[in-house]
């Protein structure tokens, strides 16, 4: 449909006019660029979410009190040790252990913050197993380990949580108590996780005898009737609170399930502003169809040449829907490289602040679908001014003025 030497007529000229070619590129560049951000980044949020569910999360189950504060801080409403034995002999549990949750003052010369403090048994640390968590240094916790703590790796780092970052054996000060640090975890990605602390159950009982309700109670179950084993938790635990269906006073969730309900926010949220960057992209069409069609007018009588020296109309349709198309091309590759640019610069801020689990995905399909998308939108932009170019009458063309 067009040969070599229309090609090089083509970008004569659109290189003739830089202004309006810039403008055309420019607007469908800012809705590329934008798509290809936030599907890089969604595409590493799913990721990420898929490795917690096919990772050491995929096979447990979390119960938790019903309230209106975050599990740990409001008591309203109760899981005891009848709770976890009752969890334990539930059909498809394989272990269950709970774990208290703490808002406290750190300390570390003359410095305070006020962080999490989390408390597990150290003989099943299923917490632990969900985060796939690993340490950095040091060692975990033990049994028995009293006024001893497991940091996260933030701590280990000057001026994340406190200007000077801390070492083995050294000590911090929680609610006025020294304890011995005995270990740090490696790097979760998020700033919370990474800032955590970590007792074993029974120094966090002697730490905060009043506290009488676990935050929560983490089950590792038979991942294959995982469903059927919820069931199985939740019928105990209504016969073992006095409670009815449907009035429960707690709530059980395989991590699937809230990985799922993330998943899905994520799909509306990501879909809503992919729709937004459609729109800008759909409007950045329209600007081309008239660009083109404005193209057209001002070449009517050089058209008319082109005819009068033997062109058909398939190749002069050809020329302007190569000129519509290249645009949106060119505007494709610019646009994946300026995401990529902005993603890649995110990314390392991101990281820097401790969000690491933040990170956009690339692939193959990413790049080339973006770019093809320019094009094909480019493309369409152009088939109504090409048609119309391709029908000029000759003689009509030759005497305009």
């Amino acid at each position: 449909m067009i040969n070599l030497e229309s090609v090089k007529y083509s970008l004569r000229n659109l290189r003739h006019r830089k202004g309006r070619s810039f403008l055309t590129v420019f607007s469908i560049l800012v809705g590329i660029t934008t798509i290809f951000i936030f599907i890089s980044f969604g595409l590493g949020l799913y990721n990420y979410t898929q490795e917690l569910t096919s990772g050491g999360s995929a096979d447990k189950v979390l119960i938790l009190a019903k309230g209106t504060g975050a599990p740990g801080i409001d008591d309203t409403f109760k899981l005891t040790n009848d709770d976890l034995k009752s969890i334990n002999r539930a059909a498809g549990v394989y272990e269950a252990t709970s774990l208290y949750f703490q808002v406290v003052q750190v300390e570390k010369r003359d410095e305070k913050k006020y962080t999490f403090v989390t408390s597990y048994d150290p003989k099943i640390p299923l917490i632990l197993d969900i985060f796939n968590a690993q340490v950095e240094k040091g060692r975990l916790l033990q049994s028995g380990d009293t006024k001893k703590v497991l940091l996260g790796y933030n701590y280990m780092v000057d001026n994340k949580i406190f200007k000077k970052g801390l070492d083995i054996n050294e000590q911090i000060t929680i609610n006025g108590t020294n304890l011995n640090i005995v270990g740090f975890l490696k790097s979760v990605g998020n700033p919370q996780d990474d800032s955590n602390i970590y007792v074993t159950n029974d120094y966090f009982e002697n730490l905060f005898p009043s506290k009488d309700s676990y935050a929560e109670i983490v089950a590792r179950v038979d991942i294959r009737n995982i469903d059927w084993v919820v069931q199985n938790i939740e019928r105990g635990l209504r016969s073992e609170r006095n409670v009815n269906k449907g009035e429960e006073d707690f709530y059980v969730q395989s991590f699937q399930d809230l990985v799922e309900s993330y998943t899905s926010a994520l799909n509306i949220i990501i879909g809503f502003v992919i729709l937004i960057a459609l729109i800008s992209v759909f409007v950045s069409g329209i600007n081309t169809t008239n660009t083109m069609i404005t193209s057209v007018l001002e070449r009517f009588k050089e058209i008319g040449v082109l005819k009068a020296i033997g062109a058909r109309n398939r190749e002069i349709f050809g020329i302007f829907l190569f000129e519509s198309a290249f645009l949106g091309i060119l505007a494709g590759v610019l646009g994946v490289l300026l995401g990529f640019l902005f993603t890649s610069v995110a990314e390392s801020v991101l990281a820097s602040l401790g969000w690491s689990f933040l990170a956009p995905y690339y692939s193959f399909w990413l790049f080339s679908g973006c770019i093809l998308f320019a094009g094909i939108t480019g493309a369409i932009s152009g088939v109504i001014p090409a048609i119309r170019a391709s029908k000029i009458n000759t003689v009509d063309a030759l005497r305009y003025e």
